[in-house]
């Protein structure tokens, strides 16, 4: 918890002038159009090693993981773009970086149905800077209506109430590769791409996207940096919310618990409508698992106390 990668604090995420309270919507900016028709939501992530041992798999997996952080909000998201950074593109592996880069852009964005700025990878290098690992990033563009209330459709990632039921979308795996529990706490920097499937990927996102649409959950957010106990403690310190989960027996606790891999959408739900959304996620070839429910403040894992919210989310 001392990894400084993992705060939920981000003093850096609030650009919008738009009315919207922002803080809880974390790295993604909202700007309200002129006309009052329409918001726009923006969100921009990076992958900055592991490029170099399959640059393909490594785009896909950073489209995805916008595109899977924006449905959450209830945005629709709309058109990408792309900067490649310290590429050397005059040396022939700097070209096999770019090309399987830019043919991963190309297949995340048509698998997701989004537009591509310029149909292309921009490119920087800077020679004089030395050897530094090449650096992927992505900004994502959505729209989400808007109403008087200039909040229709939006949904943020912060548990809202005390006794919803918490679920993982998603498929469980003992993948710990390039996650921060293995490289801050084990100090193993060389691992392997995560575990990912585009398919899935288009499959989880179009389930969510259909959750939201008949209010089935009250929260949606993917599993992030740190795991996802990191990404239920983000989770639950806006409001001063904790939670109470049971890992899956099949799976070790370490990977449950800290694991990065691909695919995975926690969802808070309402429970006067667990009937209909355990009825609608049979119907679908999602699995999903029940993680537990949103205390009042405590933390617990596995009936074991770790204490409370307003401790932990102040390291």
């Amino acid at each position: 918890m001392v990894n400084p990668n993992l705060t939920p604090l981000n003093y850096f995420n609030d650009f919008s002038e738009s009315p919207i309270n922002s803080n809880e919507l974390e790295d993604a900016g909202l700007f309200e159009l002129e006309d009052g028709s329409r918001l726009l939501t923006m969100t921009t992530h990076a992958l900055h090693h592991h490029i170099e041992s399959d640059p393909q798999k490594a785009a896909e997996i950073l489209v995805s993981k916008a595109t899977r952080k924006m449905i959450c909000y209830g945005a629709k998201p709309v058109a990408i773009s792309a900067m490649l950074y310290h590429i050397n593109y005059s040396d022939p592996n700097g070209q096999i970086i770019a090309s399987g880069a830019k043919t991963g852009i190309e297949n995340a964005s048509k698998a997701f149905q989004l537009k591509l700025s310029d149909k292309k990878i921009r490119f920087d290098y800077f020679g004089e800077h030395g050897a530094q690992s090449p650096t992927m990033i992505v900004s994502l563009l959505g729209s989400v209506p808007a109403n008087e209330g200039k909040s229709a459709g939006l949904l943020t990632p912060s548990f809202k109430e005390k006794g919803s039921t918490i679920y993982l979308l998603g498929r469980l795996s003992d993948d710990i590769a390039t996650s921060d529990y293995l490289e801050f706490y084990h100090e193993i920097a060389d691992s392997p791409l995560p575990e990912f499937e585009l398919d899935f990927e288009v499959s989880l996102v179009k389930t969510v996207g259909e959750l939201i649409t008949k209010r089935l959950i009250n929260t949606a957010f993917p599993v992030a940096k740190g795991g996802l106990f990191f990404s239920l403690l983000r989770a639950g310190w806006q409001n001063g919310l904790g939670f109470d989960i049971t890992t899956a027996a099949e799976t070790r606790i370490d990977s449950f618990l800290f694991g990065e891999s691909m695919g995975r959408i926690v969802v808070a739900v309402d429970r006067k409508l667990e009937d209909d959304f355990v009825d609608y996620m049979f119907d679908l070839n999602i699995p999903f698992f029940t993680l537990g429910h949103v205390t009042k403040g405590e933390i617990r894992i596995d009936d074991e106390s770790y204490g409370y919210i307003d401790k932990m989310a102040n390291f």
